[in-house]
Protein backbone atom coordinates (compact mmCIF):
# COMPACT_ATOMS: atom_id res chain seq x y z
CA UNK A 1 0.00 0.00 0.00
CA UNK A 2 1.00 3.46 -1.11
CA UNK A 3 1.98 5.66 2.23
CA UNK A 4 0.53 8.72 -0.35
CA UNK A 5 -2.71 9.84 -0.42
CA UNK A 6 -4.39 8.68 -3.34
CA UNK A 7 -6.05 12.09 -3.70
CA UNK A 8 -2.45 12.82 -5.64
CA UNK A 9 -3.68 10.26 -8.57
CA UNK A 10 -6.18 13.37 -9.28
CA UNK A 11 -3.79 16.05 -9.56
CA UNK A 12 -0.73 16.93 -11.58
CA UNK A 13 1.79 19.35 -11.20
CA UNK A 14 1.48 22.56 -12.86
CA UNK A 15 2.67 22.96 -16.02
CA UNK A 16 3.45 26.55 -15.57
CA UNK A 17 6.00 26.06 -12.73
CA UNK A 18 7.50 23.03 -14.39
CA UNK A 19 8.38 24.70 -17.35
CA UNK A 20 10.08 28.06 -15.59
CA UNK A 21 11.73 25.68 -13.27
CA UNK A 22 13.17 24.16 -16.97
CA UNK A 23 14.27 27.23 -18.08
CA UNK A 24 16.00 28.34 -14.60
CA UNK A 25 17.49 25.15 -14.42
CA UNK A 26 19.00 25.38 -18.34
CA UNK A 27 20.19 29.32 -17.60
CA UNK A 28 22.01 27.89 -14.55
CA UNK A 29 23.78 25.37 -16.95
CA UNK A 30 24.94 27.68 -18.99
CA UNK A 31 22.04 28.08 -21.58
CA UNK A 32 20.72 30.96 -23.10
CA UNK A 33 17.08 31.02 -22.52
CA UNK A 34 14.70 33.63 -22.59
CA UNK A 35 11.75 32.02 -20.34
CA UNK A 36 8.21 33.32 -21.37
CA UNK A 37 6.45 30.61 -18.71
CA UNK A 38 6.09 32.85 -15.86
CA UNK A 39 2.61 34.89 -15.14
CA UNK A 40 4.70 37.82 -13.41
CA UNK A 41 5.43 41.45 -13.95
CA UNK A 42 8.86 42.73 -15.11
CA UNK A 43 8.30 45.51 -13.38
CA UNK A 44 9.04 46.57 -9.58
CA UNK A 45 7.50 46.91 -6.49
CA UNK A 46 6.27 50.68 -6.45
CA UNK A 47 8.16 52.72 -4.21
CA UNK A 48 5.69 53.82 -1.84
CA UNK A 49 4.44 50.27 -1.38
CA UNK A 50 7.73 48.97 -0.36
CA UNK A 51 8.45 52.22 1.93
CA UNK A 52 4.93 50.67 3.51
CA UNK A 53 6.34 47.56 3.89
CA UNK A 54 9.45 48.89 6.22
CA UNK A 55 7.27 51.30 8.24
CA UNK A 56 5.46 48.04 9.21
CA UNK A 57 8.74 46.49 10.25
CA UNK A 58 9.73 49.62 12.27
CA UNK A 59 6.36 49.60 13.78
CA UNK A 60 7.01 46.55 15.27
CA UNK A 61 3.80 44.71 13.12
CA UNK A 62 5.45 41.18 12.56
CA UNK A 63 2.84 39.35 15.41
CA UNK A 64 0.22 37.38 14.07
CA UNK A 65 -2.93 39.32 12.72
CA UNK A 66 -6.53 37.49 12.17
CA UNK A 67 -6.45 34.80 10.64
CA UNK A 68 -8.94 36.68 7.41
CA UNK A 69 -7.24 39.95 7.38
CA UNK A 70 -6.18 42.68 9.63
CA UNK A 71 -9.21 45.20 9.80
CA UNK A 72 -7.19 47.83 8.10
CA UNK A 73 -7.17 46.07 4.96
CA UNK A 74 -10.43 44.85 4.94
CA UNK A 75 -11.40 48.68 5.10
CA UNK A 76 -9.21 49.16 2.32
CA UNK A 77 -10.60 45.81 -0.28
CA UNK A 78 -14.23 47.47 0.76
CA UNK A 79 -12.93 50.46 -0.55
CA UNK A 80 -11.72 49.21 -3.52
CA UNK A 81 -14.71 47.11 -4.13
CA UNK A 82 -17.25 50.17 -3.77
CA UNK A 83 -15.27 52.38 -5.80
CA UNK A 84 -14.06 50.27 -9.15
CA UNK A 85 -17.02 47.87 -9.02
CA UNK A 86 -20.02 49.28 -7.32
CA UNK A 87 -20.17 46.23 -5.23
CA UNK A 88 -20.87 46.69 -1.44
CA UNK A 89 -19.11 44.39 1.26
CA UNK A 90 -18.91 44.67 5.07
CA UNK A 91 -15.90 43.35 6.95
CA UNK A 92 -17.41 39.75 7.57
CA UNK A 93 -18.04 38.96 3.69
CA UNK A 94 -14.13 39.58 2.80
CA UNK A 95 -11.49 37.52 3.30
CA UNK A 96 -7.46 38.11 2.76
CA UNK A 97 -5.39 34.82 2.59
CA UNK A 98 -1.83 33.84 0.80
CA UNK A 99 -2.46 34.69 -2.48
CA UNK A 100 -5.47 33.95 -5.01
CA UNK A 101 -5.08 30.88 -5.21
CA UNK A 102 -5.42 30.47 -1.50
CA UNK A 103 -8.72 32.51 -1.22
CA UNK A 104 -9.88 30.05 -4.43
CA UNK A 105 -8.49 26.70 -2.84
CA UNK A 106 -9.93 27.77 0.56
CA UNK A 107 -13.75 28.28 -1.49
CA UNK A 108 -13.34 24.80 -2.98
CA UNK A 109 -12.53 22.90 0.16
CA UNK A 110 -15.12 24.83 1.97
CA UNK A 111 -17.95 24.01 -0.29
CA UNK A 112 -17.43 21.04 -2.22
CA UNK A 113 -18.50 17.88 -1.64
CA UNK A 114 -17.96 13.87 -3.38
CA UNK A 115 -19.17 14.31 -6.84
CA UNK A 116 -19.95 18.17 -6.96
CA UNK A 117 -19.00 19.55 -10.48
CA UNK A 118 -17.15 22.95 -11.29
CA UNK A 119 -17.75 24.05 -14.84
CA UNK A 120 -14.33 25.52 -16.08
CA UNK A 121 -13.95 27.24 -19.32
CA UNK A 122 -11.06 26.15 -21.62
CA UNK A 123 -8.61 27.15 -22.07
CA UNK A 124 -8.07 27.61 -17.81
CA UNK A 125 -5.54 28.50 -15.47
CA UNK A 126 -3.94 24.96 -14.73
CA UNK A 127 -4.66 25.44 -11.15
CA UNK A 128 -8.50 25.36 -11.74
CA UNK A 129 -9.22 21.51 -12.21
CA UNK A 130 -6.44 20.74 -9.97
CA UNK A 131 -7.97 22.33 -6.83
CA UNK A 132 -11.30 20.95 -7.45
CA UNK A 133 -9.96 17.68 -8.14
CA UNK A 134 -7.97 17.57 -4.56
CA UNK A 135 -11.34 18.99 -2.82
CA UNK A 136 -12.76 15.85 -4.15
CA UNK A 137 -15.14 17.57 -6.88
CA UNK A 138 -15.39 16.80 -11.19
CA UNK A 139 -13.86 19.52 -12.90
CA UNK A 140 -16.24 20.04 -15.97
CA UNK A 141 -14.54 21.90 -18.85
CA UNK A 142 -16.38 23.80 -21.27
CA UNK A 143 -13.81 24.10 -24.54
CA UNK A 144 -14.00 27.86 -25.82
CA UNK A 145 -12.43 27.60 -29.21
CA UNK A 146 -10.45 30.69 -30.91
CA UNK A 147 -13.55 31.92 -33.05
CA UNK A 148 -15.58 32.28 -30.05
CA UNK A 149 -13.25 34.43 -28.94
CA UNK A 150 -12.01 32.10 -26.05
CA UNK A 151 -15.03 33.40 -24.41
CA UNK A 152 -18.21 31.10 -22.87
CA UNK A 153 -21.26 30.78 -24.56
CA UNK A 154 -24.45 31.58 -22.81
CA UNK A 155 -25.92 28.40 -24.80
CA UNK A 156 -22.43 25.99 -23.56
CA UNK A 157 -22.96 27.45 -20.12
CA UNK A 158 -26.61 26.38 -20.03
CA UNK A 159 -25.35 22.78 -21.56
CA UNK A 160 -23.06 22.09 -18.83
CA UNK A 161 -25.07 22.71 -15.87
CA UNK A 162 -26.49 19.60 -14.26
CA UNK A 163 -28.44 18.64 -10.52
CA UNK A 164 -24.27 18.31 -9.59
CA UNK A 165 -23.06 21.61 -10.57
CA UNK A 166 -22.34 23.74 -7.58
CA UNK A 167 -20.11 26.31 -9.06
CA UNK A 168 -18.79 28.21 -12.28
CA UNK A 169 -15.30 29.32 -12.81
CA UNK A 170 -14.90 32.46 -14.33
CA UNK A 171 -11.83 34.73 -15.16
CA UNK A 172 -11.77 37.98 -16.90
CA UNK A 173 -9.50 39.10 -18.30
CA UNK A 174 -8.06 35.22 -18.68
CA UNK A 175 -5.00 33.30 -18.00
CA UNK A 176 -4.03 31.81 -20.40
CA UNK A 177 -5.82 33.94 -23.30
CA UNK A 178 -5.96 37.38 -22.54
CA UNK A 179 -9.45 37.37 -23.36
CA UNK A 180 -11.84 39.68 -21.54
CA UNK A 181 -15.78 39.76 -21.41
CA UNK A 182 -17.37 42.57 -22.54
CA UNK A 183 -20.64 43.72 -19.92
CA UNK A 184 -23.28 42.52 -22.53
CA UNK A 185 -21.79 38.90 -22.64
CA UNK A 186 -21.15 38.67 -18.88
CA UNK A 187 -24.69 39.99 -18.59
CA UNK A 188 -25.39 36.79 -21.14
CA UNK A 189 -23.91 34.63 -18.90
CA UNK A 190 -25.41 35.90 -15.27
CA UNK A 191 -29.42 35.57 -17.24
CA UNK A 192 -28.31 31.38 -17.62
CA UNK A 193 -26.90 31.25 -14.02
CA UNK A 194 -29.99 33.45 -12.55
CA UNK A 195 -32.42 30.69 -13.84
CA UNK A 196 -30.13 28.00 -11.51
CA UNK A 197 -30.01 28.43 -8.17
CA UNK A 198 -28.08 25.61 -7.04
CA UNK A 199 -25.24 27.26 -9.29
CA UNK A 200 -22.60 29.37 -7.83
CA UNK A 201 -20.00 31.82 -9.36
CA UNK A 202 -16.48 32.07 -8.97
CA UNK A 203 -15.05 35.02 -10.55
CA UNK A 204 -11.03 35.61 -10.99
CA UNK A 205 -11.04 39.28 -11.47
CA UNK A 206 -6.90 38.82 -10.97
CA UNK A 207 -6.01 40.82 -14.21
CA UNK A 208 -8.40 43.17 -14.01
CA UNK A 209 -6.83 46.19 -14.02
CA UNK A 210 -4.64 45.00 -17.07
CA UNK A 211 -7.00 45.44 -20.30
CA UNK A 212 -6.02 47.58 -23.25
CA UNK A 213 -7.67 49.88 -26.23
CA UNK A 214 -10.68 50.92 -23.91
CA UNK A 215 -11.65 47.87 -22.93
CA UNK A 216 -14.09 48.25 -19.84
CA UNK A 217 -13.52 45.62 -17.41
CA UNK A 218 -17.27 44.65 -15.68
CA UNK A 219 -17.13 41.83 -13.06
CA UNK A 220 -20.49 39.23 -11.85
CA UNK A 221 -22.21 41.10 -8.74
CA UNK A 222 -22.06 44.40 -10.34
CA UNK A 223 -23.32 43.32 -13.69
CA UNK A 224 -25.96 40.85 -11.91
CA UNK A 225 -27.04 41.99 -8.36
CA UNK A 226 -29.20 38.86 -8.36
CA UNK A 227 -26.47 37.05 -7.73
CA UNK A 228 -24.71 38.94 -5.14
CA UNK A 229 -25.51 36.69 -2.55
CA UNK A 230 -24.06 32.94 -4.72
CA UNK A 231 -20.82 34.81 -6.13
CA UNK A 232 -17.45 34.85 -4.65
CA UNK A 233 -15.58 37.72 -6.35
CA UNK A 234 -11.78 36.76 -6.08
CA UNK A 235 -8.60 39.38 -6.66
CA UNK A 236 -5.13 40.09 -5.75
CA UNK A 237 -2.31 42.50 -5.39
CA UNK A 238 -0.15 40.39 -7.68
CA UNK A 239 -0.52 40.90 -11.14
CA UNK A 240 -1.69 44.81 -11.64
CA UNK A 241 0.54 46.06 -8.29
CA UNK A 242 3.44 44.05 -9.41
CA UNK A 243 3.30 42.00 -5.69
CA UNK A 244 3.52 38.50 -7.08
CA UNK A 245 6.01 37.42 -4.30
CA UNK A 246 4.41 39.57 -1.19
CA UNK A 247 1.31 36.49 -1.55
CA UNK A 248 -2.12 38.71 -1.07
CA UNK A 249 -5.18 37.61 -2.24
CA UNK A 250 -8.32 38.81 -1.53
CA UNK A 251 -12.01 38.07 -1.93
CA UNK A 252 -15.88 39.52 -1.17
CA UNK A 253 -18.66 37.11 -0.75
CA UNK A 254 -21.87 36.01 1.31
CA UNK A 255 -20.93 36.11 5.12
CA UNK A 256 -21.39 32.07 5.45
CA UNK A 257 -19.20 31.32 2.57
CA UNK A 258 -16.36 33.62 3.86
CA UNK A 259 -16.74 32.19 7.09
CA UNK A 260 -16.31 28.54 6.30
CA UNK A 261 -13.03 29.79 4.34
CA UNK A 262 -11.80 31.42 7.12
CA UNK A 263 -12.04 27.92 8.80
CA UNK A 264 -10.19 26.41 6.48
CA UNK A 265 -7.40 29.43 6.68
CA UNK A 266 -7.40 28.32 10.22
CA UNK A 267 -6.25 25.43 10.41
CA UNK A 268 -3.63 25.51 7.29
CA UNK A 269 -1.76 28.98 7.14
CA UNK A 270 -3.45 31.14 9.55
CA UNK A 271 -2.87 35.09 8.45
CA UNK A 272 -0.92 35.94 5.45
CA UNK A 273 2.03 37.79 6.57
CA UNK A 274 1.19 40.93 8.17
CA UNK A 275 4.14 43.11 6.81
CA UNK A 276 2.83 41.83 3.28
CA UNK A 277 -0.65 43.16 4.25
CA UNK A 278 0.55 46.59 5.59
CA UNK A 279 1.73 46.67 2.15
CA UNK A 280 -1.20 45.95 0.63
CA UNK A 281 -3.19 48.56 2.36
CA UNK A 282 -1.10 51.22 0.38
CA UNK A 283 -1.45 49.22 -3.01
CA UNK A 284 -4.66 49.51 -3.02
CA UNK A 285 -4.97 53.55 -1.10
CA UNK A 286 -2.70 55.14 -2.31
CA UNK A 287 -1.49 56.01 -6.07
CA UNK A 288 -2.58 54.14 -8.79
CA UNK A 289 -0.91 56.14 -11.90
CA UNK A 290 1.54 53.83 -12.42
CA UNK A 291 -0.69 51.38 -13.39
CA UNK A 292 -1.85 52.64 -16.64
CA UNK A 293 1.52 53.32 -17.21
CA UNK A 294 2.56 50.21 -16.69
CA UNK A 295 -0.54 49.22 -19.08
CA UNK A 296 0.79 51.15 -22.15
CA UNK A 297 3.91 49.37 -21.44
CA UNK A 298 2.27 46.00 -21.56
CA UNK A 299 0.05 47.39 -24.76
CA UNK A 300 2.73 47.70 -26.77
CA UNK A 301 4.37 44.63 -25.93
CA UNK A 302 1.19 42.37 -26.87
CA UNK A 303 1.16 44.39 -30.30
CA UNK A 304 4.77 43.83 -30.65
CA UNK A 305 4.29 39.62 -29.88
CA UNK A 306 1.03 39.14 -31.89
CA UNK A 307 2.72 41.12 -34.65
CA UNK A 308 5.80 39.13 -34.86
CA UNK A 309 4.05 35.57 -33.88
CA UNK A 310 1.68 36.10 -36.87
CA UNK A 311 4.43 36.12 -39.49
CA UNK A 312 6.43 32.82 -38.41
CA UNK A 313 5.52 29.98 -40.75
CA UNK A 314 2.33 27.81 -39.19
CA UNK A 315 1.53 30.42 -36.39
CA UNK A 316 -1.84 31.91 -35.38
CA UNK A 317 -2.11 34.73 -32.72
CA UNK A 318 -5.13 36.24 -31.59
CA UNK A 319 -4.91 39.78 -30.07
CA UNK A 320 -5.99 39.42 -26.70
CA UNK A 321 -7.91 42.26 -24.62
CA UNK A 322 -6.36 42.19 -21.42
CA UNK A 323 -3.84 40.54 -19.07
CA UNK A 324 -0.21 39.44 -20.23
CA UNK A 325 -0.32 36.28 -22.35
CA UNK A 326 -0.87 35.72 -25.93
CA UNK A 327 -2.29 32.03 -26.81
CA UNK A 328 -1.68 31.34 -30.25
CA UNK A 329 -2.29 28.31 -32.36
CA UNK A 330 0.41 25.63 -33.80
CA UNK A 331 -1.65 23.83 -35.46
CA UNK A 332 0.39 24.45 -38.74
CA UNK A 333 3.23 23.09 -37.39
CA UNK A 334 1.67 19.87 -36.47
CA UNK A 335 3.22 16.80 -38.74
CA UNK A 336 6.50 18.74 -39.56
CA UNK A 337 9.70 17.75 -38.33
CA UNK A 338 12.07 20.07 -36.13
CA UNK A 339 15.71 20.46 -37.08
CA UNK A 340 16.44 17.90 -34.22
CA UNK A 341 14.89 15.45 -37.03
CA UNK A 342 12.24 14.69 -34.37
CA UNK A 343 8.12 14.77 -35.54
CA UNK A 344 6.24 17.48 -34.25
CA UNK A 345 2.94 15.71 -33.39
CA UNK A 346 1.27 17.93 -30.99
CA UNK A 347 2.08 21.08 -28.55
CA UNK A 348 3.49 19.62 -26.20
CA UNK A 349 6.58 18.31 -28.71
CA UNK A 350 6.37 21.61 -30.34
CA UNK A 351 7.48 23.70 -27.09
CA UNK A 352 10.20 21.04 -26.04
CA UNK A 353 11.46 21.48 -29.59
CA UNK A 354 11.28 24.77 -29.34
CA UNK A 355 13.40 25.01 -25.48
CA UNK A 356 15.93 23.08 -26.78
CA UNK A 357 16.45 24.56 -30.28
CA UNK A 358 15.96 28.28 -29.60
CA UNK A 359 15.74 28.26 -26.12
CA UNK A 360 12.49 29.83 -25.42
CA UNK A 361 10.47 28.38 -22.79
CA UNK A 362 6.81 28.58 -23.81
CA UNK A 363 3.53 26.59 -21.80
CA UNK A 364 2.11 24.01 -24.31
CA UNK A 365 -1.80 25.04 -24.57
CA UNK A 366 -2.44 21.32 -23.63
CA UNK A 367 -1.74 21.92 -20.16
CA UNK A 368 -4.57 24.49 -20.32
CA UNK A 369 -6.61 22.29 -21.78
CA UNK A 370 -7.18 23.63 -25.49
CA UNK A 371 -4.28 22.98 -28.04
CA UNK A 372 -2.50 22.55 -30.15
CA UNK A 373 -1.25 25.79 -29.27
CA UNK A 374 0.80 27.94 -26.31
CA UNK A 375 0.90 30.46 -24.21
CA UNK A 376 3.63 33.39 -23.97
CA UNK A 377 3.78 35.61 -20.98
CA UNK A 378 4.72 39.14 -22.14
CA UNK A 379 5.43 40.40 -18.80
CA UNK A 380 9.25 40.85 -19.71
CA UNK A 381 11.47 43.01 -21.37
CA UNK A 382 10.86 44.27 -24.35
CA UNK A 383 14.25 43.06 -26.22
CA UNK A 384 14.11 39.57 -24.71
CA UNK A 385 10.68 39.55 -26.12
CA UNK A 386 11.33 40.61 -29.99
CA UNK A 387 14.43 38.12 -29.41
CA UNK A 388 12.17 35.12 -28.24
CA UNK A 389 9.67 35.99 -31.39
CA UNK A 390 12.79 36.14 -33.77
CA UNK A 391 14.09 32.65 -32.61
CA UNK A 392 10.37 31.23 -32.76
CA UNK A 393 10.28 32.46 -36.37
CA UNK A 394 13.39 30.92 -37.35
CA UNK A 395 12.37 27.72 -35.52
CA UNK A 396 9.46 27.84 -37.46
CA UNK A 397 11.22 28.52 -40.73
CA UNK A 398 13.13 25.49 -39.87
CA UNK A 399 10.31 23.15 -39.52
CA UNK A 400 10.10 20.03 -42.68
Amino acid sequence: MSFLAAALDRVKPSATIAVTDKARALKAAGRNVIGLGAGEPDFDTPANIKLAAIHAIEAGKTKYTAVDGIPELKEAIIAKFQRENGVVYKPNQIIVGTGGKQVLYNALMATINPGDEVIIPAPYWVSYPEMVALAGGEPVPVVCTAAAGFRLQAEALERAITPKTKWVILCSPSNPTGAAYTRAELKALTDVLVKHPHVWVMTDDMYEHLVYDDFQFTTVAQVEPGLYDRTLTVNGVSKAYCMTGWRIGYAGGPAQLIKAMSTIQSQSTSNPCSIAQWASVEALNGPQDFIPANNKVFKERRDLVVSMLNQANGIECPRPEGAFYVYPSCAGTIGRKAPSGNLISNDEQFVTELLETEGVAVVQGSAFGLGPAFRISYATKTSDLEDACKRIQRFCGNLR
